[in-house]
């Protein structure tokens, strides 16, 4: 008997709404995990290119860190660098 009324309950407008909903959402996740994936392959590519035009990666990869954060932030981090490179006698 409990299963006839299951049976009823996924019938119902409202869960088959649900259900294509929860299919929707997944379907979209999906994609931008394909779009995320081809982006970070081209990002790849470009450190790639960079570092065949004589660029050090490395230094790219911080300046797009430090780009990222706010001002003063950078700031901030920079200074307190700054101040302990300077205790240790690297400056």
């Amino acid at each position: 008997m409990a299963t006839s009324a299951a049976a009823k309950d996924d019938d119902s407008p409202a869960t088959r709404f649900a259900v294509d909903q929860l299919k929707s959402i997944i379907e979209r996740i999906e994609r931008l995990e394909e779009e995320k994936k081809a982006i970070s392959e081209d990002i790849k590519d470009v450190y790639a290119e960079s570092k065949g035009n004589g660029f050090d990666v490395k230094a790219l990869r911080t300046i797009i860190r430090l780009r990222k954060q706010d001002p003063n932030e950078r700031q901030e981090e920079e200074s307190i660098l700054e101040t302990y490179m300077q205790a240790l006698g690297m400056i």
